[in-house]
């Protein structure tokens, strides 16, 4: 090969060389000269991979017309002078490294000529690309370590699972080199494999409830070449469900007791089947065999655990059916036929139903129970009556009670035996039914009501009687112009009827009064307009004109009302728009309601107003019948100041005391707040000793006696000594003295003396406790 290549680059050279030639001769001949163009001569380089002889691999040859004897090749590019290298002088290409064609399958680099002397370039440079030819030195790689497949199980043979795929490094355009071929070694007696990797089905028979996953071993391998291995890979593949499969019962009978007030469409019990198909393709149906109980019961399968629920469709009763026994089957419908499997025999099972005896509430006879009257029919008082009885072999008595009623109040009764009553007449216009409750209990042997009871719904309908007058449905604030003209329309009224209006019913309206600058004008729609009569409104004589209305209707007996219509009368401008109207007393209305809270707050507060006055009064007829011990015993304590001692005369001057007294003249100054009281005669002499014993004596009863008063509040009053002219002040001793003194003269000392004179004024007899 390197040697066609050097031929091919002198063969080129040569051309080359005549080209130059001819060129010369014919610009020898052309009067202008022109410079020559030189090219690069080489062809392009290509090299075989993993070439096993010893480095470097000579790769090709750059070649350029230049005849310079100073010329120098080098190459330039990203693996210049590193894997490939350039003979400066002969232009020869060298790959000093073993190259790989599936890392890189060519190499661009760049042929420069430059002169050695000065580096300059002789020639443009110029592109050129080396190519590793590929040997078969790769093994085919699969994609996946572990492939995954499904397929419906039964499927025919031949059906596509999944598909594999390895990879070839090698050059897919060398014959042979990336070809890649598939063969089953593991689990090749279910499945196949071709040349594209596609596997498929070997057999028709494969059964998921058998076998739900296989795992197969697949080879990949090229054509032959340099090492002819080979790689595999692991495929699963799982089967996926048909329903192929229907259900069989768990057990040959079932057993249930249920009692007899059972709720309809209540659960019985549940029968078991088995499917071994997954659950998306379990449809189990279940039906009666043997036994005609389908008015009875009904099975109803459970989509989630593909159990049938047994039901009853009805009442069941004890005392007329205690035992159901019948036959059911299980199938399922969706079974594809094309691959059942025949099991042999049907799913059938036998299910027997005990009912049990329980004690039941009375039944009524008739639901609901429904009466009409008339309202305000005096005459009415029993409307009918409701009856239940009890469905036990018992067979109890009955009593009835009402249990809620709509409106609430005491409207409608209900009498132990059930009859309906009306202890009033009813009133449609309050309401137009009247709805009650009435609940049932057994009356057991000893007298006791039964814990157990039912409900019945009564409905009285009140039908209409003609008892009630129209209204006026009153306008907002009818006015007219006073200058109106005649015939002008100022309103149009309509009217209100609280009882029930027939389809032929109708109102008529006409005016109390024909004297007035109003008129009425029917519509016979049941409206009225109201329009002006005459014209020209005064507003001196009146701004307010009120229009009596009577409103009658067509009922029997025929009914009417006078109803007010207060008309303003407002001045206008040009165009007939109010400018100014005089504004009504608005009618303020109170309800009952409002006036009875009233009438309670100002009760309560009269009420509240009286209490504390007689507190205060109480407080004060207390005070006037006399102090407590508390306030007597404070208001001795306090005397707490003696004066100068037995020879002060100067601030305490007790004559003054004893004039006013003999005289019974009220002074004119302030008195002293001590009044002179004679010492009564005795022979007590003073002195040390006589003092001494004394606070000995009060000391001995303070000691041994723990309810007198303490002695610190006594030793001011209870001795003055035997030198004082006022002897004691203390009034301690003064409701027992023998004294005749007459102390109401301190009545006329005013308010300062009010308790002394109280004091002292009192019976000798009277007791003060403390």
């Amino acid at each position: 090969m390197n040697h066609l290549i050097l031929l091919f680059s002198l063969a080129l050279a040569f051309a080359d060389k005549e080209s130059q030639k001819t060129n010369q001769n014919f610009s020898s001949n052309n009067v202008s000269h022109k410079r020559l163009k030189r090219d690069w001569i080489w062809n392009q380089m290509h090299i075989k991979e993993e070439i096993d002889t010893p480095l470097p691999h000579h790769v090709g040859k750059i070649t350029s017309s230049v005849r310079n004897n100073n010329a120098k090749y080098i190459i330039e590019g990203e693996y210049a002078n590193t894997i490939f290298k350039v003979e400066e002088t002969s232009g020869d290409v060298y790959a000093f490294e073993r190259l790989d064609r599936e890392k890189k399958a060519e190499y661009e680099l760049t042929a420069l000529i430059i002169d050695r002397r000065n580096n300059q370039s002789l020639e443009p440079p110029s592109k050129f690309i080396i190519k590793v030819y590929d040997i078969n030195d790769n093994v085919p790689v699969f994609v996946e370590k572990v492939f995954n497949g499904s397929v419906p199980e039964m499927s025919p043979v031949g059906t596509s699972v999944t598909k594999v795929t390895a990879v070839d490094a090698d050059d897919p355009t060398v014959t042979g080199h990336a070809t890649v071929t598939y063969q089953v070694i593991k689990g090749d007696e279910y499945f196949t494999v071709d040349d594209s990797g596609v596997i498929s089905t070997t057999r028709a028979d494969l059964d998921r409830e058998n076998q739900s996953t296989y795992e197969i071993i697949v080879k990949a391998k090229d054509a032959p070449g340099s090492s002819g291995d080979s790689s595999t890979a692991t495929v699963i593949i799982t089967l996926t469900d048909i329903n192929d499969n229907f259900p069989v019962f768990k057990h040959p009978s079932f057993h249930f007791k249920v009692p007899e007030n059972i709720s309809v469409g209540g659960e019985v019990g549940r029968v078991k089947v088995e499917d071994v198909d997954e659950p998306q393709h379990r449809n189990t149906k279940y039906s009666f065999v043997k036994g005609d109980y389908r008015d009875t019961f009904e099975i109803v399968a459970n989509p989630f655990t593909n159990e049938g629920i047994i039901r009853p469709k009805k009442a069941l009763d004890f005392e007329k059916v205690a035992e159901y026994r019948f036959d059911i089957e299980a199938t399922d419908p969706t079974v594809d036929l094309r691959y059942f499997k025949s099991s042999g025999s049907r799913s059938i099972s036998t299910v027997t139903i005990e009912v049990t005896d329980v004690d039941e509430p009375p039944v009524f006879t008739k639901l609901p129970y429904e009466f009409k009257v008339r309202e305000n029919d005096p005459e009415m008082r029993t409307l009918g009556s409701v009856w239940a009885y009890d469905p036990d072999a018992a067979t109890r008595k009955i009593r009835f009670i009402q249990r809620r009623a709509s409106p609430s109040g005491d409207y409608i009764r209900v009498s132990d035996t059930g009859i309906i009553q009306l202890p009033k007449p009813l009133d449609r216009e309050f309401s137009s039914s009247y709805n009650i409750t009435v609940a049932a209990q057994e009356i057991l042997e000893d007298g006791r009501l039964s814990d157990r009871e039912s409900h019945a719904q009564v409905h009285v309908i009140v039908t209409d009687e003609n008892d009630n007058a129209p209204e006026l449905v009153y306008p907002e604030e009818p006015r007219v112009c006073e200058n109106a003209a005649p015939g002008k329309v100022i309103i149009r009224i309509s009217a209100t009827d609280k009882d029930e209006i027939s389809p032929g019913g109708f109102f008529k309206y006409s005016l109390a009064t024909e004297d007035s600058n109003f008129s009425l004008v029917e519509n016979y729609d049941n409206t009225a307009n109201i329009t002006v009569k005459y014209g020209q409104f005064n507003r001196e004589l009146a701004k307010i004109h009120y229009l009596p209305v009577i409103i009658s209707d067509n009922g029997d007996p025929e009914l009417s009302s006078t109803n007010t219509l207060v008309i303003s009368v407002c001045k206008c401008n040009e165009k007939g728009n109010f400018t100014f109207c005089e504004e009504r007393a608005k009618q303020v209305g109170v309800s009952i309601q409002a006036l009875v809270a009233i009438f309670i707050c100002i009760f309560t507060i009269i009420v509240i107003t009286l209490l504390i006055l007689l507190r205060k009064r109480h407080k004060k007829d207390l005070s006037g019948l006399g102090r407590n011990v508390a306030e007597i015993h404070e208001q001795l304590v306090t005397y707490d100041e003696e004066g100068g001692g037995e020879m002060d005369t100067t601030s305490y001057d007790v004559s003054v005391l004893n004039s006013v007294r003999k005289n019974g003249v009220k002074p004119e100054a302030v008195p002293s707040p001590y009044a002179q009281v004679q010492k009564p005669p005795g022979n007590v002499t003073s002195g040390a000793g006589e003092m001494e014993m004394m606070i000995e004596v009060k000391k001995d009863e303070a000691d041994n006696d723990r309810d007198l008063l303490p002695y610190d509040t006594l030793h001011i009053y209870g001795y003055e000594g035997a030198e004082s002219i006022a002897e004691s002040l203390s009034s301690l001793e003064s409701g027992s003295s023998d004294s005749d003194i007459d102390y109401d003269f301190l009545n006329d000392w005013g308010p300062r003396f009010k308790m002394l004179a109280e004091l002292y004024g009192s019976e000798p007899n009277e007791d003060f406790v403390y």
